[in-house]
């Protein structure tokens, strides 16, 4: 059997990248799925219409997850697809474009820039709070948070990016205190570079080889790379792990 059968799964900006490959990966291993989407709504259909093409459960339903109500919405429509959400995986991520080369350095990076990126804690916050009672009254749940190893290893110093997914690991950790009681296991998976997604599109070939060059695996990640990460943390066989990350970039930060 599946291990993830009878299960339903919402997927944060799940049209393309990263987040599509999460929703494959779940779709595949039993889960219905939910494929978030912004503004990418023909993209999230070709997803969702995959998954029921190999004879999966999937819709795509479109929500600005920094709305509360919008996000209240789209999780009341998954109970009534589907039922209530038990694995949540946070991958949407505000506008952003990995450029070495033309990324504000300290001296112009500003406050807005700041608040734009923490727009992906807010959309977390959202989500979370819009699940947990369903999670709760069913016995549990998974509460996934994608994040970046660039926390640990600021190979290039992308400060809003970086300090909102830092933000998001300390508030990932106090709901994984909070919520493990009722049985709902809170982690986050941080990603290397990711060859290629449209937010990685702007690094230059010259960061590509550099950072291929000093992973260990010499090569960049893939999405399907970080899906399975966070399949494994979606499934049972991480029970027993809570308030946890793994860092998937093929061993360039081992900490």
């Amino acid at each position: 059997m599946s291990v993830l059968a009878g299960k339903v799964a919402l997927v944060t900006g799940a049209s393309r990248g990263v987040g599509a490959a999460i929703a494959n990966a779940l779709a595949d291993e039993g889960a219905a799925v939910v494929v978030n989407y912004l503004r990418s709504g023909e993209l999230a259909e070709e997803v969702a219409g995959g998954i029921r093409g190999r004879g999966g459960r999937a819709v795509a339903h479109q929500a600005d997850v920094t709305d509360e109500a919008a996000v209240k919405g789209m999780v009341q429509r998954t109970a009534e697809e589907f039922g209530p959400v038990d694995v949540l995986v946070n991958n949407a991520l505000p506008d952003y474009r990995f450029d070495p080369v033309g990324r504000k350095d300290f001296g112009s990076v500003g406050w807005g820039d700041f608040l734009q990126q923490l727009g992906g804690l807010k959309g977390a916050l959202h989500c979370s709070q819009a699940v947990v009672p369903g999670m709760v009254e069913g016995g549990g749940g998974r509460i996934l948070s994608i994040l970046s190893n660039l926390i640990n290893n600021p190979v290039v110093p992308y400060h809003d990016y970086t300090t909102a997914k830092s933000a998001l690991l300390g508030f990932s950790r106090n709901l994984a205190a909070e919520l493990g009681p009722h049985n709902i296991t809170v982690n986050m998976v941080a990603g290397g570079l990711i060859d290629e997604t449209d937010a990685s599109a702007p690094t230059t070939e010259e960061v590509r080889q550099l950072v291929a060059a000093s992973t260990p695996l010499r090569r960049l990640g893939t999405p399907e790379d970080l899906a399975r990460a966070v399949l494994m943390f979606a499934s049972p066989w991480s029970d027993f792990v809570t308030g946890q990350y793994i860092t998937c970039d093929g061993g360039l930060v081992m900490a």
